[in-house]
């Protein structure tokens, strides 16, 4: 009978919180790593060995603010009322395999039509080959407001504690709520509030009561404020608008980091011809986002892969070397890209990490991303559940 075991051997690890110099190998048995070795001793008899030299092993990268569905050269309104879900779902594959060709492993899609992430999901869980997907579905949001379009409009409490009781049924693994208004629909205020505090809480106590957590997109220092205090577990980007521009709320931040609440950082660089009142808010944004994980909040790089054409779904790797510069330590950014993400997930118990008993979604990398982070982009080999992705030139040599 054929040996199911693999070992990996590189020079050095990451394992999602600590670097360890080598020579190391991982041991993976169906799917699993089950032992990590430092003695550069030689694989286990029979195990297949993929020797990848000077190479640093590390976990598959978890991006946790992502939308399969949206074509960042598309214009995604006009796609997600016209389209049907055939079209829908080839383009949700194709952006998924993009992704786990970067070494995204995981990915939760915070924002579909129709469900199509968890048949997609569900797809790959039946053994097709793709990445892990933690999906909500629709998010919920008021008549006309930020991605209405993708029909889960909700108004007043006894509406929105019926879409939260929709989506535990249809098997979503959290829900998605636009606390504020967003940048990308139009007729949106980015700053303005969607809901009270008193709505809010009415869904995250309908969710957390069907074991259901619950993340707040929130761009409104108000909005973010009455998120918090509705008990949500995570608030996405995080920008601290006010009528008086962005100004942060110590205390809101203190409650955050009080609470455990996840912080998703959608990675925003500056870039040539922003209009000017974009501009203005991404150098706060990123002192926002440093003074956060500094006073304890659990700050997670994140991308919203799919609503620009800055954002193909692959740009992870690119998005976590900004962060790495604005936010926190290379070690530090490749962690909250790794464990720290994958328990916002709600996977820290099996991704997120390489150690014994943890899937073995891998990413190995030429070089040393802990002293160069933009090694994270020579990507060298990917396995998912201890199969290896096939590579295309341009994914192998990005950078």
């Amino acid at each position: 009978m054929r040996d199911s075991r693999l070992a990996v051997r590189g020079a050095r690890l990451f394992d999602g919180e600590v670097a360890h110099s080598g020579p190391v190998m991982v041991l993976v048995e169906e799917g699993r790593i089950i032992d990590i070795d430092f003695t550069g001793a030689p694989p286990p008899e029979g195990a297949a060995l993929a020797d990848l030299g000077t190479a640093t092993i590390m976990p598959g990268l978890v991006d946790a603010h992502t939308h399969l569905a949206f074509d960042p050269n598309g214009n995604t309104e006009h796609q997600m009322l016209h389209d049907d879900d055939a079209t829908v779902m080839a383009r949700m594959r194709g952006h998924a395999a993009q992704a786990l060709r970067a070494g995204i492993t995981t990915v939760r899609d915070l924002g579909d039509r129709g469900y199509l992430s968890l048949r997609l999901r569900d797809e790959y869980a039946g053994g097709e080959p793709g990445p892990q997907i933690v999906a909500a579905g629709p998010p919920i949001t008021s008549s006309r407001g930020h991605c209405w379009y993708l029909d889960g409009e909700a108004d007043g409490t006894e509406e929105m504690v019926a879409a939260v009781t929709s989506r535990a049924e249809h098997g979503t693994d959290l829900v998605k709520i636009m606390a504020t208004g967003g940048m990308s629909t139009k007729g949106s205020d980015p700053g303005g509030s969607q809901y009270s505090l008193a709505e809010l809480q009415a869904v995250t106590q309908t969710a957390h009561r069907l074991g259901l957590p619950v993340t707040a997109h929130a761009h409104g220092a108000s909005g973010i404020a009455d998120a918090v205090a509705a008990g949500v577990d995570g608030i996405e980007h995080s920008t601290f608008m006010t009528r008086s521009g962005v100004r942060l709320d110590s205390r809101t931040v203190d409650a955050m980091a009080a609470a455990g609440t996840f912080v998703g950082c959608t990675v925003v660089k500056p870039r040539e011809g922003m209009p000017p009142e974009v501009l203005e808010t991404i150098e706060p944004y990123w002192e926002n986002h440093a003074y956060m994980r500094r006073h304890g909040v659990r700050v997670v790089c994140c991308t919203d892969a799919g609503i620009n054409p800055h954002k193909p779904h692959d740009v992870l790797p690119s998005d976590l070397v900004y962060f790495a510069a604005q936010v926190a330590t290379n070690a530090e950014a490749l962690a909250s890209a790794t464990s720290l993400a994958a328990e916002s997930c709600g996977l820290g118990h099996r991704k997120g990490r390489v150690a014994p008993g943890y899937d073995a979604d891998l990413l190995v990398v030429d070089g040393d991303p802990v002293h160069h982070i933009d090694a994270i982009r020579r990507v060298r080999a990917v396995y998912r559940a201890g199969r290896p992705v096939a590579l295309d030139s341009e994914a192998s040599s990005r950078g």
